[in-house]
């Protein structure tokens, strides 16, 4: 039996990730266009988007739902989203059939074949944001960006996961350097914001369990961070709780345009 993830793409442009058992596939957001997010499956040996069970919506913003509408439509799929987020989307993917909407509320858990989904709340300037674990013959799968912090709530619901991933959106220093004006930078740092490089290894150290291995970071800011910069932050910070990066745990890169393979979790 197996639980098998790809994050398509992760970042500031675009968010998608693939998640597949024997009798489930999923998508969670479409924040490309239909044609990219075709494209990234076939690069990352995912079969065909018509296939899928449904896409699983986190939140209404531009990044997770650019490509929702149109995929929804070409390929017939079901969408689940909770209430507050289908009435903020509307007017933003166009129509879709009524048969293809769903609801998916926050704090529930809903079961897809062989695979049950949890769903819990994060701290963002969105309707009704949530992100989702994901759950499979004992195996357990989470996903957690856009967050301005992470609260003792969320880390219990991810804690011991056996693959994450989760937000490292930016390098302070870059943020507070860079050319974004003082009311986009406020918002960044702040609660319902996005959390740093720095606050995602002092959440990660809460978080890793005897079963965590692979830990994947996302939603990297393209003008106010790097993969290497993120990477090195999350380690220094880890080996402050004297958890080894590559010995323990094992960090991953992940790409707005470029699909991570897919892997057991």
């Amino acid at each position: 039996m197996s639980l098998k993830f790809s994050v398509l793409a992760s970042g500031s442009s675009g968010n998608a990730v693939y998640v597949e058992t024997e009798q489930t596939r999923l998508l969670v957001d479409a924040g490309l266009s239909a044609k990219q997010i075709q494209i990234l499956f076939e690069k990352a040996a995912c079969g065909e988007v018509a296939d899928i069970d449904g896409i699983l919506v986190t939140h209404e913003h531009s990044d997770h739902i650019k490509g929702l509408g149109v995929l929804a439509r070409k390929f017939k799929l079901p969408i689940y989203a909770n209430k507050n987020t289908w009435n903020a989307m509307n007017g933003l993917i166009g129509e879709v059939a009524t048969e293809q909407k769903f609801e998916f509320e926050m704090e529930s858990v809903k079961t897809f074949n062989d695979l049950e989904v949890e769903s819990f709340g994060v701290s963002h300037d969105a309707a009704e944001p949530m992100f989702y674990v994901f759950h499979h013959n004992g195996r357990k799968l989470a996903l957690m960006t856009d967050t301005g912090y992470v609260s003792d709530r969320m880390k219990g619901i991810i804690r011991d996961s056996h693959s994450l991933v989760i937000e490292s959106n930016h390098d302070i220093n870059m943020l507070m350097m860079g050319r974004y004006p003082w009311n986009i930078k406020r918002r960044i740092l702040g609660d319902h914001g996005h959390i740093s490089n720095e606050d995602c290894g002092h959440a990660l150290a809460d978080v890793i369990g005897d079963g965590t291995k692979h830990i994947y970071l996302a939603h990297l800011s393209k003008d106010n961070n790097m993969k290497d910069i993120a990477r090195l932050a999350v380690e220094q910070t880890l080996k402050t709780y004297d958890i080894s990066a590559g010995e323990q745990v094992i960090l991953h890169d992940t790409d707005a345009s470029q699909p991570t393979k897919l892997v057991l979790v």
